[in-house]
């Protein structure tokens, strides 16, 4: 099991930053690739990959995001982190971090980001 801890979240308002981060513990394999999925309220069924990042660095980002979001990794601490700048409202939801070593999927508890003012 790989177990998934996130930090970061919480109120901000709009043109505002954030930086969410994730950090996995347990059998975390040699190689994986890390990222972050978000899942607004009330829609349980829809959740839109925002950024993923692979073990060798490339980095895959929803196009809505491209320009505002930079994912980032530290392999030496098992960390990903999201830097997200220009929020709008329409980015709030709940950003829940996931890990990926084939064929294995984990996933975090998810924390909320509310861009309102």
């Amino acid at each position: 099991q790989v177990q998934l801890v996130e930090s970061g979240g919480g109120l901000v308002q709009p043109g505002g930053s954030m930086r969410l981060s994730c950090a996995a513990s347990g059998s975390v394999s040699a190689t994986y690739t890390m990222g972050w999925y978000r899942q607004e309220s009330g829609r349980q069924l829809q959740r839109e990959l925002v950024a993923r990042i692979s073990w060798g660095g490339d980095t895959n980002y929803l196009d809505s995001v491209k320009g505002r979001f930079t994912i980032s990794r530290d392999n030496s601490k098992n960390m990903v982190h999201m830097q997200m700048n220009n929020l709008k409202p329409e980015d709030t939801a709940t950003y829940i971090c996931y890990y990926h070593d084939y064929p294995r999927k984990f996933w975090g508890q998810g924390t909320q980001v509310t861009v309102s003012s």
